[in-house]
């Protein structure tokens, strides 16, 4: 097959288009016909080593974990599938033409969602949905009553954070830009911040929860304005002024697959109530252009076409 190949940590150029062994499904495995791949921030990090004490690269290593495509082949014991299934999942070395995938992680596609387009979903929707339900859920009840603020809302992982948030019933503060301000309307939330204007976070209020996607000095304004008992979760880091916030409990969460919750976010995405927008589709020889322009930042995904 061919592959997206890193041999060493660097800059984009030193991911490689060219030929890889075929990868075989396993007993409770599927082998699947990547159609797409995108790209996400933790894909860049663990190229440039950034991120290898946590997700460090086996040399030579296929990089991308969002996968969407069709069922070439079934390992032993798979019966839940069948060949030609159009399925989409949260995986590992999704840069190629064939992946291997636990049966357990793999949703079917629904009926209604491009095939391409799915693969836009699988880790920002999965990680929006986390953070709630486990980084906040895990401490207090997300219900009606509750306000969370998410930081970054109008990027995939926020606005899929909004959405959960305000399908368990809870008050929802989207946190943007200024610049954001009137396209983050669509957003559903029931108030929108610009975390950017000092004037309007001095009159925030103090809030019960914090679902953050950025991270840095904004994860620190924004923990102090969490309530005694209350709760501050990360998708990104701990902010370093946590240790002067002792009543406050704060975590750093990981999402893990799901393929239950995977589809029951992409009938949303079909039904309209959660929009993750897509920037372009490019090639997947071209995986280090789309990384390069992702780094620079924007609100849409890069799909990379295998």
């Amino acid at each position: 097959m061919k592959a997206v190949v890193l041999h060493e940590y660097g800059g984009p150029s030193k991911l490689k288009y060219e030929d890889f062994d075929d990868p075989v499904a396993g007993p409770g495995e599927v082998l699947v016909r990547v159609a797409a791949s995108s790209v996400n921030p933790v894909d860049w990090k663990m190229r440039s080593g950034a991120a290898k004490e946590r997700f460090p690269v086996q040399f030579p290593g296929i990089l991308g974990r969002d996968i969407a495509g069709t069922v070439r082949a079934l390992g032993e014991s798979v019966v839940q599938f069948q060949l030609g299934d159009k399925v989409m999942a949260l995986g590992h070395h999704a840069y190629a033409e064939l992946a291997v995938v636990k049966a357990t992680d793999l949703s079917l596609v629904p009926e209604g969602l491009d095939l391409v387009e799915a693969a836009a979903l699988p880790l920002v929707t999965l990680t929006g949905e986390y953070v709630i339900s486990h980084g906040i859920g895990s401490v207090l009840e997300v219900k009606q009553g509750v306000t969370i603020l998410v930081s970054g809302a109008a990027g995939a992982v926020g606005r899929s954070a909004v959405w959960v948030a305000k399908k368990l019933g809870a008050t929802v503060i989207a946190g943007v830009r200024k610049s954001q301000l009137s396209s983050a309307q669509e957003l559903g939330a029931d108030q929108v911040l610009a975390l950017d204007d000092k004037e309007a976070m001095s009159k925030l209020g103090f809030i019960d929860a914090v679902a953050d996607t950025v991270g840095g000095e904004t994860a620190e304004m924004l923990l102090g304005k969490v309530k005694q008992g209350g709760v501050f979760a990360s998708v990104v880091s701990i902010p370093e002024n946590a240790a002067l916030n002792p009543t406050i409990q704060t975590t750093r969460v990981m999402t893990k697959p799901n393929a239950a919750k995977l589809r029951e976010l992409a009938e949303d995405v079909i039904a309209g109530k959660l929009k993750i927008p897509i920037d372009r589709m490019i090639p997947l020889e071209e995986a280090g252009e789309g990384q390069a322009a992702a780094e620079k930042g924007g609100l849409g995904k890069i799909l990379l076409l295998a």
